[in-house]
């Protein structure tokens, strides 16, 4: 989400509040609707106390997931950068088509699949790349130790490769399922409309704004900050990028020779088949 439309909603949501609250207190009896504002105080901290246990619960949830998904990312294009080095020491004959196709998987990642996952479309489809990078290996016959052994390491680092995409696509889902966000917009309200009881036509107006602003501001920033966690990719403040594949697209280009460099690619800047 992008900064200032976040800004916007809390400062709205806050100034509509606060306009609620000070229509209640022109009509609203010297020292607030409740007769024992102590006992009053007591039950909101109940319930505020409430709100914020399950509120710290889900942002943690949310936090993992978060960082999950961009550990998963860092994850990924490093292998597909020590990938390109392996595939260097498998046969001739495979060696150069799976160094086109990490690349094509490697644009693929920061390209296609990234703006799939921002808009949030990707589901639990294949890399289309990882599938021919398969079926390209499969024609593979390693005869030297040293293609033998390449073999072997290309295969391990395909598993930790799937294990990090995995962990990837597993934050474009979102981990916050329905019913927890009814629970908490529903808390959220009965928080609000316990503050209008309070409305105090003794205050001046500024202490009754600044009373409710205050704690509408909080929980609806909470609430943003949540909807941010759960939905990480996307191009605004702190959103996850594919800075990593980037990067690592640079060091590929480094590793290579100019013959490879020169070699046609199965694919175009974004990773979409040819």
């Amino acid at each position: 989400m992008n900064l200032g439309v976040a800004i916007l909603i809390v400062v709205g949501a806050a100034g509509l509040a606060i306009v609620a609250m000070l229509r209640v207190r022109r009509k609203a009896p010297d020292g607030s609707y409740f007769n024992d504002g102590d006992r009053a105080a007591g039950v909101f901290g109940v319930l505020a106390t409430g709100f914020a246990v399950l509120l710290g619960f889900v942002v943690f949830l949310a936090f993992t997931s978060y960082d999950s998904a961009r550990a998963g990312a860092e994850s990924e294009a490093r292998v597909v950068a020590q990938q390109i080095e392996t595939a260097q020491l498998l046969p001739p004959a495979v060696s150069g088509e799976l160094t086109a196709e990490l690349v094509c998987y490697a644009r693929s990642v920061a390209g296609v699949q990234w703006d799939r996952m921002k808009a949030g479309s990707l589901g639990d489809d294949l890399n289309p790349w990882a599938t021919k990078l398969f079926l390209t290996l499969k024609r593979a016959d390693p005869e030297t130790p040293t293609e033998q052994e390449a073999y072997s390491i290309w295969l391990q680092e395909r598993a930790a490769r799937e294990e990090g995409r995995s962990d990837r696509i597993h934050g474009a889902t979102g981990v916050i399922p329905s019913p927890l966000w009814l629970v908490l917009f529903f808390t959220a309200a009965l928080i609000f409309v316990y503050m209008l009881f309070f409305a105090d036509s003794g205050e001046r107006p500024v202490v009754q704004a600044l009373l409710m602003g205050t704690v509408v501001a909080v929980v609806v920033s909470t609430l943003l900050l949540l909807q941010f966690l759960n939905n990480p990719f996307h191009d605004g403040i702190g959103g996850l990028r594919p800075d990593a594949m980037e990067r690592t697209l640079k060091i590929i280009d480094q590793k290579l020779g100019p013959t490879e460099r020169q070699m046609p690619l199965p694919c175009d800047a974004r990773g979409n088949a040819l």
